[in-house]
């Protein structure tokens, strides 16, 4: 068996220890939900800071919550999130609100945003270690909105909500356990894991500059779209239930001895070139050409 290397390990560690975060979370919504009516608080947090093209940007996203991120043309990063609490009392989304949010770490090059709350027992230590014990699980969202510069590289993780990342042309890394996703891809590299939901592929130019895709799903549904007479290399997959279906027509074989099957495309567009991968574990992919914008 093939040895899996450092980055692969570690983003299958940093997966893993989301999981476990998410599952653990889930558990204490499903108790307190079965014996306690809660109510519900919605706060906004808001931050901006000057972040130059060509920097990264990591989000560590909370284990419920949607995350959208746009380009845009001024060199600066705009965060607005909404926190969606829920407690027995007041008082007790008082308390909430005081340690659940974002925090920033800025470096060189380099911003970490690191969504907090009661899910994260180390941060609970260093800022509130009497926090009380009943208030540790109970359930919290965050949705962001984030604008960022179009040039600039992401690291995006993420539990449980929709994702949608549009008009950044960089190195872009997603793994989210449960999503329906969306990626407009304008430019870059992007290789994104996505575990249970759906993923929407589109790219729209066919003069698009991208080094490389390589997206994964492991149960749903993909659907690609592709523009008319774009130069790729196209390699589709699903391992074990579901089917590759193809309606784009400009997908032909890379080499004659290569046959289209419905679990398995390997083909070119055009003159070739740029690599594209898309693999299903369990459910459909679906490779259509994309409407006119």
């Amino acid at each position: 068996m093939a040895s899996h290397s450092a980055p692969q390990l570690k983003i299958m560690r940093s997966a893993f220890r989301f999981a476990v975060i998410f599952t653990l979370f889930s558990l204490s919504f499903v108790s307190f939900a079965s014996g306690q009516v809660l109510m519900k608080r919605t706060t906004y947090k808001s931050d901006s800071f000057a972040f130059g093209a060509g920097g990264t940007l990591s989000l560590t996203g909370a284990p419920q919550g949607s995350v959208r991120i746009d380009g845009w043309n001024q060199n600066k990063v705009q965060i607005d999130a909404v926190v969606e609490l829920n407690a027995p009392t007041e008082a007790d989304l008082d308390m909430l609100s005081t340690v659940t949010g974002f925090v920033l770490e800025e470096s060189l090059g380099k911003t970490l945003i690191t969504s907090v709350g009661t899910h994260d027992k180390s941060y609970l230590k260093r800022v509130a270690k009497k926090f009380p014990k009943q208030l540790r699980g109970l359930p919290f969202r965050i949705d962001y909105v984030i604008k960022v510069p179009r040039y600039c590289d992401l690291l995006i993780d993420g539990g449980k909500g929709d994702l949608r990342i549009s008009g950044v042309d960089g190195v872009i890394k997603v793994n989210f356990l449960d999503s329906n996703a969306r990626f407009d891809l304008i430019g870059g590299a992007v290789m994104a894991t996505v575990g249970d939901g759906t993923v929407d592929v589109n790219i729209l130019d066919r003069s698009w500059r991208g080094r490389l895709a390589d997206i994964s799903l492991t149960t749903g549904t993909m659907n690609v779209n592709l523009p008319p007479n774009l130069n790729a290399e196209i390699d589709a997959s699903v391992l074990r239930q579901g089917k590759v279906e193809n309606t784009y027509a400009d997908l032909k074989p890379k080499s004659r001895k290569d046959t289209f099957t419905e679990k398995l495309i390997a083909a070119k567009s055009g003159n070739g070139g740029v690599p594209l991968k898309f693999t299903v574990g369990d459910g459909n992919l679906n490779i259509a050409s994309a409407a006119k914008p």
